[in-house]
């Protein structure tokens, strides 16, 4: 997934923990997962103005896809990168990627679908309006 000519509006710096390493000393793929989920986090939580609440969430992950670039060594200082692409009626789609903030190696990148979730129903919903609004004045280019 080429990310290259893609502005990033957000960046969320990770700390790497070494219950993250691999016996080689490399962050291990499975956890880069938890990065992401960590910049779509703190991403959302900047878009909306504050703290999400997770009883009243109305979004869900439906589908990740993620490329491993380039190892992440237990040194590096890594941050994640997060970008709504596209705004659909009932759907979120978002790229992702984890880089050196040294020097600015791509290690890794995530495309990411959310979609709107009726949890009474527990079935899909619409996109909220104010969610659209929010997203549209923070990337300016969807």
């Amino acid at each position: 997934m080429e990310t290259s000519d893609i502005l990033f509006n957000y960046t969320f710096p990770i700390q790497i923990r070494l219950s993250d390493l691999d016996p080689l000393g490399h962050v291990n793929n499975g956890v880069q997962f938890f990065y992401y989920d960590l910049g779509r986090i703190h991403y959302l939580e900047t878009l909306v103005g504050g703290p999400i609440s997770w009883t009243d969430i109305d979004m869900v992950v439906v589908h990740t896809a993620c490329d491993f670039m380039h190892s992440i060594r237990d040194k590096e200082n890594i941050a994640v990168q997060t970008k709504i692409t596209e705004l659909g009626n009932k759907s979120v789609r978002m790229i992702q990627r984890i880089i050196n903030t040294d020097t600015q190696e791509v290690k890794g990148t995530c495309f990411t679908i959310l979609s709107g979730f009726d949890r009474e129903k527990d079935c899909s919903k619409v996109i909220s309006d104010e969610f659209k609004q929010k997203a549209k004045a923070f990337e300016k280019d969807i």
